[in-house]
């Protein structure tokens, strides 16, 4: 039971191995994601009765795959934490981020058995079906590696989108001052140089409300370039550079372990200590 139990966790694990097995199953799973996230935007049109009874079926197949699916990893979840016990490491997975992504994506299908819904409501449930495309980050690695440059530049990020709504609040005070008398109606408040401010610089401009006066009009070029940087620049900048050590992180722990493969530390000096990259 033991050896079954440790080849299932090899099969479903999270970890970027190079199995073939775990590749066909991760294949697999991503192929029936993308095809529930097909029939969700297909159930917007008026389709005939044979495409949705199809529809019916794969959401039916969908679930009891997905349902398997969290079963085993919420069994074989021992084995990620061996340090902890079994009990505590099941509860420990089942209130992670995944586990609950994995658990709403299949949760909307058994609330109707469990409580009464009205059919209106539970063709609102199905909509929901839309959350298995989050499960996708679970089987490529591309979108674990976006996840792991946000997560080490989040206070950065924070800082900057800090600096961001400074800027919008003097930004919207400023404009109202300007603009107030030549607009009362459109100007009432602090509030609707936010909504000027907020609509302008993430390019949405609704046109709705904008400045008139040539002292306005000024004003809104040079908030516009400040916050044209802070928007765009700074973020990009932050994100950028994550990514970029990200990537060295990665060649040089690719280095280590080709020398630790190979037992051969005198090979050292044929890499660069600090980028990874291998010398001529």
């Amino acid at each position: 039971m033991k050896r079954i139990k440790n080849k299932i966790f090899n099969l479903i694990r999270d970890d970027d191995i190079n199995d073939f097995w775990s590749s066909i199953f991760d294949g697999f799973i991503i192929t029936l994601i993308i095809i529930n996230v097909v029939l969700v935007i297909l159930d917007t049109f008026s389709l005939p009765p044979f495409m949705k009874k199809m529809s019916n079926i794969v959401e039916i197949v969908s679930v009891i795959i997905f349902t398997l699916e969290y079963s085993l990893r919420i069994w074989t979840s021992d084995l990620r934490q061996p340090d902890l016990k079994p009990s505590r490491a099941r509860w420990k997975y089942a209130f992670s981020f995944m586990a609950l992504i994995d658990l709403f994506a299949i949760l909307p299908f058994y609330i109707p058995f469990i409580i009464s819904v009205d059919l209106r409501v539970l063709r609102m449930l199905r909509i929901s079906r839309i959350f298995r495309l989050f499960k996708v980050n679970r089987y490529t690695n591309s979108l674990n590696v976006i996840a792991s440059v946000f997560k080490k530049k989040a206070s950065q990020l924070l800082s900057s989108a800090f600096v961001v709504m400074l800027l919008m609040i003097i930004a919207s005070i400023l404009m109202y001052n300007v603009e107030h008398e030549a607009q009362p109606d459109v100007f009432v408040n602090g509030f609707s140089g936010l909504w000027w401010a907020i609509a302008t610089f993430t390019t949405v401009g609704y046109g709705d409300i904008y400045p008139i006066t040539v002292g306005g009009r000024i004003l809104s070029r040079m908030i516009a370039i400040l916050l044209g940087i802070a928007l765009v620049a700074v973020p990009t900048g932050i994100i950028s550079a994550g990514f970029i050590e990200h990537i060295n992180q990665e060649k040089i722990e690719d280095a280590l372990k080709y020398i630790d493969e190979n037992h051969e530390k005198s090979s050292l000096k044929y890499f660069c200590p600090y980028c990874g990259n291998k010398l001529e």
